[in-house]
């Protein structure tokens, strides 16, 4: 009787040894997964020069995207469609200018411009058809040309081409895209802040 004891007493012993070795066993095989710490973005900025308005300069060449006649002009000083057309012109190629002494260049080192006109869309205007319309486009060609060639010295204008578009956008009945040579670059932004640094912990605090 007390053999039996002894041999129920070892066996309860061994089981609960068993299911505890068991238990210990599965959850290390289940750790729990590290929290996932998101990859800080990269700062603004970081590595590429600022755009201004659309443009770009790269590898010393100044791209300059659509400029029209309300680029760069104060929400009070807006022409509309009904302006007149050299009005638009006159305003577009001060706009370029502009923009191109930012980026450190200058008509004169313009390499290549595209430009394009479109007539006015207007109810008080009446749109013309057939060859009254090819006349108006050509009559915007030969306006466009006078004032254009004002803009450069002598024997300094660029390579171009001129189409007449449906429209173009902000109010403008001309616009010119292109790129130029940087003659006079231009200082890199500064890079922009990381954040505060960490505060220095003193040493037995």
């Amino acid at each position: 009787m007390e053999i039996s004891s002894r041999r129920r007493f070892f066996g309860r012993v061994a089981s609960t040894a068993a299911v505890f070795a068991g238990g210990s066993k599965m959850f290390g095989q289940q750790a729990p997964a590290s929290p996932q710490v998101p990859a800080a973005p990269p700062a603004p900025g970081a590595g590429e020069r600022p755009r201004r308005f659309g443009n770009r300069i790269h590898n010393g060449i100044f791209y300059f995207s659509g400029t029209g006649s309300n680029d760069g002009y104060p929400k009070e000083d807006h022409v509309l469609v009904t302006d007149p057309f050299e009005r638009h012109v006159t305003r577009s190629l001060d706009a370029l200018k502009r923009s191109l002494e930012r980026a450190g260049s200058n008509m004169d080192s313009i390499l290549n411009m595209q430009v394009f006109i479109c007539l006015p869309h207007a109810d008080t205007i009446p749109m013309p058809t057939g060859k009254a319309r090819f006349d108006a486009h050509k009559a915007q060609y030969e306006a466009l040309n006078k004032i254009y060639a004002t803009y450069f010295s002598q024997g300094k204008s660029p390579s171009r081409s001129c189409m007449a578009v449906e429209w173009i956008p902000g109010d403008s009945l001309v616009e010119f895209v292109g790129s130029a040579l940087v003659v006079n670059p231009q200082p890199e932004a500064p890079a922009a802040p990381t954040g505060p640094a960490a505060p220095k912990s003193a040493a037995g605090v």
